[in-house]
């Protein structure tokens, strides 16, 4: 299939931050094969001319849990500690393949219909996860999120271990890279030391990245300094956890500035969740002097059932709001620095350099935001329009990997009749204690 879309007004996050206006961007197959002044040679298939709309790369949404959609709102007003051992692991427990993958699926319907193109997830019955993705059509880092509480251990046998193996062996690099994997653990606090070594192990011997929740909250990174003298990224570090070359560290609130140079060193990314670590209590991550130490920072939402919206605009403004506010100054964070953690910042922590751009050769996913509706009008700087006045309803098209996914409203992978069927007449009653139906 390809695609020409004709008076492209685009932001193709490239260093100079330039926006592109009345250029042609070509697409065959899978990448942009065009960006430029001059209509390229050749035929075809569909030619869509953009007047009214801007183009950027679609989001990456570096740190989710795609079936927690089940609870959004569930064990509101709660601490992070509260909510996961109260709420959260007792619902979790009823889960099934059929439930996650209805949880996945409207997860995925709400991020595509807000300009996310790929995700980083961490969850369980992760097969169930996959299958839903392929469906929908993104690409995906998958992370199957193991803990640990007992010494009745082996990596050879352990469950969750055991899925990280087999994930790795069936999907790590599927489909020319649409599904990669991430070995994972969930957390210092939900862990034990033979499982940071072992996994650290399976990551570097592998290829893989790695997926870890760090200092999320202030009585997280206290207890770990009690127990090891030292936090939780340096701790992990001792074990070799980071050892792979590339990894997620999701949330980074209450890390440190040794902790920063050991993320830059290691190549460990920052997964800023502002929303999620601001509804729970948790704090607010120091952004700005992160990214001044030289780390990467991407964005994220983390699950919907502590953000309760999957609507990414809204993390790209909070983003940008919430450290200016912090550090009372304007300029702390700016509009661009937003869109970069939301794109190719993003890109870069999951290992898709060949994404979050707008540049011939790269991987073709695209979203088309309507500038005529009226929260868009006026644009002075489009820049500023899409981080403070853009919200996921403006979304006009998602393209993931050369293919429309969504467009105009009409999901074109999913069916979300049958999603919302699934999820209300199987899996809410599985999770929340009625007989659940087939429908």
């Amino acid at each position: 299939m390809s695609i020409l879309f004709t008076n492209v007004t685009a932001l193709p996050m490239a260093p100079a931050r330039t926006v592109l206006r009345g250029v042609y961007v070509a697409v065959e197959g899978t990448r942009i094969t065009h960006v430029g002044p001059t209509r390229p040679a050749g035929e075809f298939h569909r030619v869509m001319d953009c007047a009214g709309l801007v183009m950027l790369p679609g989001f990456v949404n570096a740190h989710t849990h795609l079936p927690m959609t089940l609870m959004r709102g569930y064990g509101g007003g709660c601490d992070l500690h509260t909510w996961l051992n109260d709420y959260i692991f007792p619902a979790e427990a009823r889960l099934d393949d059929r439930a996650v993958a209805a949880g996945t699926a409207l997860g995925l319907a709400e991020m595509i219909a807000s300009g996310v193109t790929c995700v980083a997830d961490m969850y369980d019955h992760c097969g169930a996860i996959i299958e839903q993705v392929l469906k929908a059509g993104l690409s995906a880092n998958i992370a199957r999120g193991v803990t640990l509480f007992t010494d009745d251990y082996s990596f050879g046998s352990f469950p969750g271990c055991v899925e990280t193996q087999e994930l790795t062996r069936r999907w790590n690099g599927f489909n020319g890279g649409q599904i990669r994997v991430d070995a994972c653990i969930h957390g210092e606090y939900t862990s034990r030391p033979a499982l940071w070594r072992d996994m650290g192990a399976w990551a570097r011997d592998n290829g893989l990245g790695m997926h870890v929740h760090v200092s999320e909250t202030r009585s997280e990174h206290r207890e770990c300094l009690e127990r090891w003298g030292k936090t939780p990224i340096q701790v992990l570090n001792g074990y070799g956890v980071w050892d792979c070359g590339r990894a997620l560290a999701a949330h980074c609130v209450y890390t440190t500035a040794e902790d920063w140079a050991i993320m830059r060193e290691k190549g460990i990314s920052c997964v800023h969740n502002p929303w999620s670590n601001l509804k729970l209590g948790s704090g607010v991550a120091p952004i700005p002097a992160m990214a001044e130490a030289g780390v990467n920072v991407a964005l994220g939402t983390d699950g919907m059932s502590s953000h309760n919206s999957a609507d990414f605009f809204s993390d790209i403004k909070l983003a940008a709001v919430l450290h200016n506010g912090v550090e009372e100054n304007p300029a702390s964070l700016s509009a661009w620095d937003a869109l970069e953690m939301a794109t190719l910042n993003g890109a870069r922590a999951l290992g898709r350099e060949d994404t979050g751009a707008i540049a011939p050769g790269k991987t073709a996913d695209l979203i088309l935001v309507d500038f005529s509706a009226p929260n868009l009008i006026p644009c002075h700087d489009e820049a500023e329009s899409l981080v403070f006045s853009a919200h996921g309803c403006n979304v006009a098209m998602n393209m993931c990997r050369g293919r429309v996914i969504y467009e105009k409203g009409t999901f074109l992978t999913l069916d979300l009749e049958e999603i919302r069927a699934q999820v209300e007449r199987y899996a809410l009653p599985l999770v929340f204690g009625a007989k659940p139906s087939n429908p």
